[in-house]
């Protein structure tokens, strides 16, 4: 079991740190702050740059902790709540499926960020080595209560154009 767990969270810590610096620094074939910013914007959260930065250190961070194993429900609780703002934002109006732009790859990645910080990290991790024994009901509520909180807010702070007015939006190109 501890080799699965260790798998998985390398998998997807890899992949959050990697979707992460797309926003923070436009590394593999993202668009940076500025480029995320003004998708973001069109989107309604003002001013987009900062929602950009916050979401890539949200995805990087906690990519990086799932991958490590450190921390894991603080891990867990970024991914979850960078995904629950993506799903109700970008993907829900879209449906379930993926190719359609709907909900499957954010909702399965709740699930494993999720999962995660119930069963925790396994005997392979850095919570291990150092004695922290974060996982189990509480931790997987906690995680997910934070991770709510977190998209809760970050869809509050959301803001609509009026009917009519467009604010213009960055072209990912332009990063």
């Amino acid at each position: 079991m501890d080799l699965g767990l260790l798998i998985l969270r390398l998998v997807v810590g890899a992949l959050f740190i990697g979707h992460g610096t797309q926003k923070l620094f436009g590394w593999f074939g993202g668009h940076g702050p500025s480029g995320t910013g003004g998708f973001l914007r069109s989107l309604g959260f003002q001013p987009g740059r900062p929602f950009a930065v916050v979401t890539g250190l949200a995805e990087a961070g906690g990519g990086l902790l799932l991958g490590l194993g450190l921390l894991t429900p603080l891990g867990a609780a970024a991914i979850i709540g960078v995904m629950a703002t993506a799903t109700l934002a970008v993907h829900a109006p879209n449906g379930i499926w993926n190719q359609n732009g709907g909900v499957e790859f954010t909702v399965t990645n709740i699930a494993i960020a999720q999962a995660l910080a119930f069963v925790g990290p396994g005997a392979w991790s850095l919570d291990a080595a150092l004695g922290l024994d974060l996982d189990g009901t509480w931790f997987g509520l906690g995680a997910l209560a934070l991770g709510g909180v977190a998209a809760l807010l970050t869809l509050t702070l959301r803001r609509h154009p009026e009917v009519g007015q467009s604010e213009p939006v960055a072209r990912p190109e332009a990063a």
